[in-house]
């Protein structure tokens, strides 16, 4: 499945996957919001089986089959570590 990737310009380390590149129409109007304007980061494809470095390929494909999209936020030990 091909995907698109966006970084949020205020929300440091956090992406969204879409289904359907610059179609933002499924996202809740609160989340954009809370990410600011989305920046294109690149175009991927995904399957099952790809290793993507946070995420979980399978739940991420899920995801964009189920809702359209996929938010990725820091992990735990990420936030805590650009606080100090």
């Amino acid at each position: 499945m091909q995907c698109a990737i966006y970084k949020s310009r205020k929300k440091q380390n956090t992406y969204l996957y879409l289904a359907v590149k610059d179609d933002f129409s499924t996202i809740p109007d609160t989340l954009l919001k809370l990410l600011g304007e989305p920046i294109h980061v690149m175009d991927l494809e995904l399957d099952a089986q790809r290793k993507l470095g946070q995420e979980d390929a399978a739940e991420v494909l899920r995801n964009l089959q189920e809702h359209g999209w996929h938010l990725q936020v820091p992990r735990q030990d990420e936030w805590l570590a650009t606080r100090h």
